[in-house]
């Protein structure tokens, strides 16, 4: 690749797959049971027995994870997680799922990652929830002091169960916050289970002064997202794809901001967009109808994240490349993007400056230099 002249500004330059990789990034939306590799699913899946899995080919167990995922509705993009979730049922395979996870991070070189899970999941052979948070947070610790990679791990209760579990759920993860959890989140199908009927486990994470992340307005309309907002606090917003809908636009430019979106704007509150995934799910008809870019243009803290990568078939550097192919993404853009996703971390403050000033930055000043482009 040939360097650009040196008048050339970062805020022009189209970064190519060969930088964008090298860039680096955080991650705050990944779900630990939808981003194993396919050699661990078949190798875990012979250590236990499960019978399950539709082949036994690595590429043709990827292929199929993939092609079922991309099939326009959530509920079908989530029928893949069965099979993963069955090979994750013992402390030895939970911790290595965790740990393989900061492993791809440091390659993807993600500086930090916040990666959540539903715990209750992962107790059908009779561990309990204790024992599924401390392996998941051994292979996350071991992780941090191999390869380097700042982790958070995030408790997930789900709309669609009760809300007496999604309580116990959020005592959960609160007990954990000095051995490694940041915070608590809500998944699952957004139509009929409405998160303020979980309200109970909100006020409990909310007076533990604990994180709080929802997915909102990936299957639904703003009306959940104000919902995950004024109801359960919120602090950050997983997809928020659908906000666009309070956001008047014509001929492809914003020409009013509705309440609600003016509220996100304003209290800076993060959007975790996963792009192909929100492709994938239906949240978003195509790729080109995403709302991304005018998230970008009017200044939302936009976060860029991965959902899932095994079913999405994604890294944080495919996500980074298409902001660029497809939305016109600078290198500066890139580097305001990672900065926002460590500033919306829910690692404590004096980690995020440090991230921030010790890695992100130099990391973006180290290529701009190299290709002689100025600021």
């Amino acid at each position: 690749m040939n360097a650009p002249a040196k008048s050339k500004k970062a805020s022009q330059f189209r970064p190519d797959r060969n930088v964008v990789a090298r860039l680096p990034k955080v991650l705050l939306h990944e779900h630990l049971d939808g981003g194993l590799r396919p050699a661990t699913v078949l190798d875990l899946a012979r250590k236990s027995g499960y019978e399950g899995l539709p082949f036994q080919d690595e590429k043709q167990l990827g292929d199929w994870f993939h092609e079922g995922a991309a099939r326009g509705a959530l509920p079908l993009y989530l029928e893949g997680f069965r099979h993963t979730i069955a090979v994750m049922q013992t402390p030895e395979a939970l911790e290595r799922v965790a740990y393989e996870f900061v492993e791809d991070m440091a390659r993807d070189n993600v500086v930090y990652a916040e990666v959540r899970f539903a715990p209750h999941f992962h107790t059908a052979e009779g561990l309990g929830l204790d024992g599924v948070m401390r392996a998941v947070i051994r292979g996350l610790e071991a992780g941090e002091r191999d390869f380097k990679v700042g982790t958070g791990l995030l408790v997930c209760a789900m709309r669609n169960q009760s809300p007496e579990l999604s309580f116990k759920l959020a005592e959960l993860a609160v007990a954990y916050r000095d051995q490694g959890c940041v915070g608590f989140d809500l998944a699952g199908e957004e139509a009929g289970n409405p998160a303020k009927e979980h309200l109970r486990a909100f006020e409990h994470v909310k007076r533990a002064n604990f994180g709080i992340t929802i997915h909102a307005g990936e299957s639904f309309g703003p009306e959940s997202i104000w919902q995950a907002l004024q109801y359960c606090g919120a602090h950050r917003i997983g997809h928020g794809t659908r906000l666009i809908e309070d956001i008047v636009l014509y001929e492809g430019k914003v020409i009013k901001v509705g309440v609600l979106a003016q509220y996100v704007l304003d209290h800076r509150i993060p959007i975790e967009v996963c792009l192909q995934s929100n492709v994938h799910t239906g949240a978003t008809p195509s790729m080109a109808q995403h709302p991304f870019r005018f998230y970008m243009d009017r200044g939302f803290r936009v976060t860029l994240n991965t959902d899932n990568r095994l079913m999405s078939r994604t890294s944080m550097t495919d996500e980074f490349l298409i902001a660029v192919e497809q939305f016109g993404c600078s290198l500066s853009d890139l580097e305001k993007i990672s900065i926002n996703g460590m500033k919306s971390a829910f690692s404590h403050y004096d980690e995020r400056v440090k991230t921030i000033f010790e890695r992100i930055k130099p990391g973006f000043a180290a290529i701009r230099n190299e290709l002689g482009l100025e600021l």
